[in-house]
């Protein structure tokens, strides 16, 4: 069919969403710090044990240092960028990161190495609100599903990048070489920080404003946000038996009674990162109309696919096909992150009140931090005592009632939090951008949210 005379042809939107300049920046800088986390991540335990002679256990220590470290970090980042703006509490994150980056390059003992270590894990967690924060202000509420997605993507491209880069420059019989990693690490970090200077978010007149301090709330204000503390409970049990899960237990399981040696775990979490960076613009752009509980229910049941299929990989005995079902699970895992990447960080920015977006990214990124460090914790303990089947099965269940409880988390949001926006052909102007739902009263009470339903709201906090 032709377009008749004053038909307006409708473009379908592309595959690559269409964020402001200001959003590419800053992912174009995480990216490049991405690859520098990709060159030293996986190094750091050989560089501890090997290089610097540590033993097992103390150099297991000094890479958990890193991450409980993110137990101060997350909350300082997301308090400092409510104070100073996200993108100078950015800056400083990155500052300390590359600081600590450094001090590993030239640190000999045992002190010198927690000290670094923590320094490094103090600095990447106060980024982590910060970038969050920055993110989700310079998107605006229409792009933040979109602007989270192109981030994990992007994110995953670094550090698979990096960790190639890694896997042909470092060698534990040459120490230099891990010295050279961990500086070029430190320079990725402040090559980031003149980028983000000349970056004036939002700034009326060339001038970035700053956070008006009679907006800002405390954190025990933030504590009392029902909804809040809903999707905080929720990102916590999804990391907990999904993310803390993906590095330590399913490697544990899969080279000891799975049978399968570095070389085929390492095309197993090649397959996990390939996946994302091809998948996530795609899942993306079916996401959209949907409600992000919808997307986040769609990511519990795809990892209780993937632990599905990590049960069935490890009766293989080994060998090519134990390969094949390890690496498979790791790209249904994968989806998983797709579905999950527009959900969590989106609706956290949307229900922050004007002046707490810092604090409330701040908390949402310290209950990552806790999967981190419970996941591993509780998985180790059933694969040392021989319950490697059982953990995932055990696992597979709970993803699926995670993923019920996802479906039910819909009635305690606001419909403008739970909605991923259609994006707009590319022809259009941002006027005829598509935006969710605004907060509409309710029946007689007049509160924001799904007719006949009370989100679990602090009205002291919506009026912020």
């Amino acid at each position: 069919m032709t377009a008749g005379p004053g038909t307006r042809r409708r473009a379908r939107p592309g595959l690559l969403p269409q964020l402001p300049r200001q959003a590419w920046v800053v992912l174009g800088g995480d990216l490049i710090s991405a690859v520098g986390s990709g060159l030293t991540l996986p190094c750091l335990f050989i560089y501890a044990h090997r290089v610097r002679d540590l033993s097992y256990g103390t150099a297991g220590l000094v890479v958990a240092t890193i991450a409980l470290a993110s137990l101060a970090g997350n909350p300082l980042g997301g308090a400092a960028a409510d104070r100073w703006t996200p993108r100078r509490a950015l800056m400083a994150g990155l500052t300390v990161a590359a600081a600590g980056s450094a001090a590993l390059a030239f640190a000999h003992t045992t002190a010198a190495l927690f000290g670094a270590a923590g320094l490094l894990g103090l600095g990447v967690a106060v980024c982590w609100p910060a970038q969050d924060a920055l993110l989700a202000s310079v998107a605006g509420q229409t792009d933040r599903s979109a602007v989270f997605s192109v981030r994990h993507a992007s994110l995953n491209a670094g550090l698979g990048l990096g960790a190639l880069g890694a896997a042909a420059l470092v060698s534990a019989t040459h120490p230099a070489t891990f010295t050279a990693v961990y500086l070029a690490d430190a320079v990725t970090f402040l090559a980031f920080v003149p980028v983000l200077a000349r970056l004036r978010p939002g700034a009326p007149n060339g001038s970035e404003p700053r956070p008006a301090r009679r907006q800002q709330i405390a954190f025990r204000q933030v504590l009392r946000d029902k909804a809040f503390l809903r999707v905080w409970a929720m990102t916590a049990l999804i990391v907990t038996i999904s993310f803390g899960q993906s590095q330590s237990s399913f490697a544990g399981f899969a080279t000891r009674p799975g049978g399968i040696d570095a070389r085929g775990l390492s095309l197993a979490f090649a397959a996990n990162t390939l996946t994302v960076v091809g998948a996530q613009l795609f899942v993306l752009r079916w996401l959209a109309g949907r409600r992000r509980t919808t997307a986040l229910a769609l990511a519990a049941a795809a990892w209780a696919a993937s632990w599905a299929t990590v049960i069935a990989a490890g009766h293989l005995g080994g060998g090519a096909a134990a390969e094949i079902a390890f690496a498979a699970a790791m790209v249904i895992f994968a989806l998983g992150e797709t579905l999950l990447s527009p959900t969590l960080p989106a609706i956290i920015n949307d229900i922050a009140p004007p002046g707490a977006a810092g604090r409330y990214n701040g908390l949402g990124a310290l209950a990552f931090t806790t999967g981190f460090l419970i996941g591993p914790a509780g998985g180790a303990t059933a694969l040392g005592a021989g319950l490697g089947t059982g953990l995932f099965a055990a696992l597979a269940g709970a993803c699926a009632a995670a993923g019920l409880a996802a479906l039910r988390l819909h009635r305690h949001l606001p419909p403008g939090a739970n909605q991923i926006p259609v994006p707009a052909p590319r022809n259009t102007t941002p006027a005829d951008r598509q935006v969710p739902p605004q907060h509409e009263p309710s029946g007689a009470a007049g509160q924001p949210g799904i007719p006949g339903e009370q989100p679990d709201r602090d009205p002291a906090l919506a009026t912020a």
